[in-house]
């Protein structure tokens, strides 16, 4: 048993464990954390098998951008995990048998695809090059509208959730932006015409004049 088996092996445990511990803890937040791990893991185990770039692409856009936007929509959106817990139990059967069934399905269709087709020849092998390379001449030639695309279909989806939890609450102060492109200097500074006035002053009394009297 050669380090490479080990190493896949250990990640292979860690990475269930985690997934296990996604679905499993009640709090949302140390579930996403147990998602950044899962995430990170299966992407190291990628790495191990030459997909260099589905790897790095996992750490960078799923831990890196995805899983804090999840952390800035669950810790934003309030939510209330107590009646969350009080289903958890009574709902784990019916996720279990859905669970099953679908694994079943996947290794069903696995070993179809792998009888009825065997795997082709890898094409980064075939050209010589690595296997980020390959990826990067195919996507930004052949597939650089559908690049494109995705990218806009993310951004509006921050943009979305970024607007949904934009809600009034008491005790904060918010603007609007059409009002304030709507003020005039009217509505806010007044100018008032005011007469002028001539004050006389008063001569003090001679007695009160300090020091006067004193001396002697």
């Amino acid at each position: 048993m050669d380090l490479a088996l080990l190493a896949f092996l250990a990640f292979s445990v860690v990475a269930v464990m985690s997934a296990g511990a996604v679905i499993s803890v009640k709090n949302p937040v140390h579930a996403a954390l147990f998602l950044v791990l899962t995430f990170f893991t299966v992407a190291c185990t990628w790495i191990l098998a030459g997909a260099e770039f589905l790897g790095v692409a996992l750490i960078l856009v799923y831990v890196g951008a995805v899983m804090v936007l999840f952390l800035f929509v669950v810790m934003m959106l309030d939510i209330d995990v107590v009646p969350l817990r009080e289903g958890y139990v009574r709902y784990l059967p019916v996720g279990l048998l859905v669970a099953v069934v679908m694994l079943v399905e996947m290794l069903a269709l696995i070993g179809l695809k792998a009888r009825m087709a065997p795997f082709p020849v890898d094409a980064a092998e075939a050209q010589g090059v690595s296997n980020i390379t390959w990826l990067g001449r195919r996507l930004f030639t052949d597939f650089l509208l559908p690049f494109e695309v995705a990218g806009l279909i993310l951004t509006v989806a921050v943009v979305a959730a970024v607007i949904l939890t934009l809600r009034r609450r008491e005790g904060t102060k918010h603007q609007n932006p059409g009002e304030q492109s709507r003020a005039r200097a009217a509505d806010r500074v007044r100018l008032v015409s005011m007469p002028a006035e001539r004050r006389v002053e008063e001569t003090p009394p001679t007695g009160d004049v300090p020091g006067e009297g004193e001396a002697k």
